[in-house]
């Protein structure tokens, strides 16, 4: 191998983007983060595949070595390579040196500046009409990391994401200063996490000082779930004539929010005549054609929506045209002409949702089928588990509790995450299946169950076969036990000693802790009535962080009304604290003791931190 300095110097650069860490190795998890910040989302097999292709002494990494002889092999053979490719487009990315509050010195991360533009763009988009914004916008890209430093910004940016998430009350407005902010940014992260936001390794002081990367990530999560939340027979239940001929509603609430879409798109195009498909938010978009003719397909006439951009043959100038046409409906948001062109598949991912959202254009005459939503709308319980689950940065972000549990794989994630190193790698089948993946998926399911009797759990006429084919309540008893094993795991680790924690030892806590905060609230048991007034909860949290409940907000709950108030400022409050709840109001209002448990010992485990 022979190159010039010059060229050693790019390619070292081109490596050290990947090699996060800077240990001299690219790992698959390495490589999935600079997809990510490239706006590419990647399976993990694929991941492998890529790194295997380079690998020359097969131990799963690249080191400098194979990087320079496959960029030797790229220039003097023209071998195809998916990690050289991957390295040329990191050309874009923004680096930054630094460190989040929980990773080591030294690290590189990346960023793409269009990111910083379509969030913001967005941003001003979505709170134009909130009173507590207008001093602050419009936000600017170069502005973005300041504007969400006091937290005020990401905390609406939540709530226009899953209304409600946040009680307003809980969101300190005027002027705060650095503890409130602070405590502004705890709110943030804690409620990120409940609507299933992966907030591992982001502190508040991360969010504070404007890390780009970790502020870039956070809010893509943010506003992807609220995109994505709309794509659903319950928001549309017009989504139906997508069926395809011998599907059922079932197969169909299978599909993840991304094949909905694009099945949507393919939709539209197929009732235009045209002659091409869409199979992915990246190529198959890139010279705006398919997007030309989805616009002119779901605008209404009145707009003047037109194929006229098909008429320019140079790419950039075709999708401004195209975009252009987006503008007339008010959709225009989240990519520029060099995004569709370059492919970003995150932000064209965004750019579809919003043209969905705001006009889906499906006809009901084409036939629906006769169904009760009810009857496949997602319960409070299993969007609790499923946020959950996505809070600890699962793979692949579950979308449904059922159809993407069945192969076990997060399943063993999750029980990885309860008892680090419980489960034995070798016995896990992991995609491509070569064959068999059916049984390699039920293989999967069994040890879940088997480890689940390991640690404790009761497993009594559950089996593999049950997880892989999605029994509702049978999945269900095995999720509820994970989320409370972990969260007694969790409590048990900050208790030290080696004590065994149970829920009786939880109410006694809660009643120490009100008594020694000069409380006159009690509980007798996670099924108390008395919790659905949430006054037990909101004085646990005064009593855990004197001052911080504003009283003159909380009301004596003689109506429905007046509780269900009260449950939305004690879940707030309590985040804003510092625990990571994510039971909802109504949860506390109908005394549901699993979820009144979780509440409990979160605040436990928070009045056990040190901080």
């Amino acid at each position: 191998m022979s190159f010039t300095a010059d060229e050693e110097r790019e390619f070292r650069e081109q490596f050290d983007t990947f090699d996060i860490d800077r240990n001299g190795h690219i790992t698959c998890d390495e490589l999935g983060e600079v997809f990510k910040a490239l706006g590419e989302s990647v399976a993990g097999y694929r991941l492998r595949e890529l790194i295997a292709e380079v690998d020359k002494d097969k131990n799963g990494t690249v080191e400098w070595g194979e990087f320079l002889s496959m960029m030797d092999k790229v220039r003097s053979t023209k071998a195809k390579f998916g990690l050289a490719d991957a390295s040329e487009k990191t050309k874009k990315l923004v680096k930054v040196e630094g460190m989040s509050s929980a990773s080591s010195a030294g690290t590189t991360h990346s960023f793409a500046e269009d990111e910083t533009i379509s969030f913001s763009d967005w941003i001003n988009y979505v709170l134009k009409d909130d009173a507590d914004m207008q001093s602050r916008l419009p936000i600017g890209p170069d502005q973005l990391f300041d504007a969400g430093s006091d937290g005020i910004m990401l905390c609406k940016l939540i709530n226009s994401s899953v209304e409600g998430t946040i009680d307003e009350r809980a969101i300190n407005k005027k002027k705060p200063n650095m503890y409130k902010v602070h405590e502004n940014q705890t709110l943030v992260l804690n409620s990120a996490s409940a609507i299933g936001c992966s907030v591992v390794n982001i502190g508040a002081e991360d969010l504070i000082s404007g890390k780009p990367h970790l502020v870039l990530g956070l809010m893509w999560q943010i506003i992807r779930i609220g995109l994505l939340a709309k794509i659903s027979l319950k928001n549309n239940p017009n989504l139906a004539v997508l069926l395809r001929d011998g599907e059922t509603l079932a197969d169909f609430l299978k599909l993840s929010p991304e094949e909905i879409l694009l099945r949507w798109f393919n939709y539209h195009l197929e009732r235009a005549g045209h002659n091409r498909q869409v199979s992915n938010f990246s190529g198959d978009i890139k010279d705006s054609e398919n997007y030309t003719i989805l616009l002119s397909q779901i605008a209404p006439a009145e707009f003047g929506v037109d194929r006229s951009p098909l008429q320019e043959r140079e790419p950039n100038k075709r999708a401004e045209k195209m975009l252009q046409q987006a503008d007339k409906i008010g959709c225009r948001a989240f990519v520029r002409p060099t995004d569709v062109v370059n492919g970003n598949s995150k932000l064209n991912l965004a750019f579809v949702a919003n043209l969905f959202n705001t006009y889906p254009a499906l006809d009901p005459s084409d036939g629906l089928p006769d169904f009760d939503i009810g009857d496949f709308d997602e319960t409070r319980e299993e969007k609790t588990f499923r946020n959950w689950m996505n809070s600890l940065g699962v793979q692949p972000f579950v979308n449904n509790l059922y159809s993407d549990l069945n192969d076990g794989l997060v399943l063993l994630e999750l029980m990885n995450k309860i008892k680090p190193g419980v489960v034995d790698q070798a016995r896990v089948n992991k995609p491509p299946y070569k064959f068999g993946a059916q049984m390699k998926m039920i293989e999967n399911c069994n040890y879940v169950v088997e480890l689940a009797r390991q640690l404790g759990f009761s497993v009594v006429g559950i089996d593999g076969n049950d997880l892989n084919q999605g029994n509702r309540t049978l999945t269900l008893a095995i999720v509820w036990q994970m989320m409370r094993a972990y969260t007694i795991r969790l409590l048990e680790t900050l208790a030290g000693g080696g004590k065994t924690i149970s829920d009786a030892d939880i109410i006694s806590w809660a009643n120490k802790t009100l008594k020694d905060g000069k409380k006159t609230s009690s509980v007798a048991s996670f099924k108390d009535p008395s919790i659905g007034t949430s006054l037990a909860v909101i004085d646990l949290v005064d009593s855990i962080r004197p001052g911080i409940i504003d009283y003159d907000q909380v009301n004596n709950a003689q109506s429905d009304d007046d509780k269900l108030l009260n449950a939305k400022y004690a879940i707030s409050m309590s985040r804003k604290a510092g625990a990571r709840i994510y039971a909802l109001p109504e949860d506390l209002v109908e005394v549901k003791p699993k979820m009144v448990l979780t509440v409990f010992a979160c605040l436990m485990a928070r009045s056990l931190q040190k901080v």
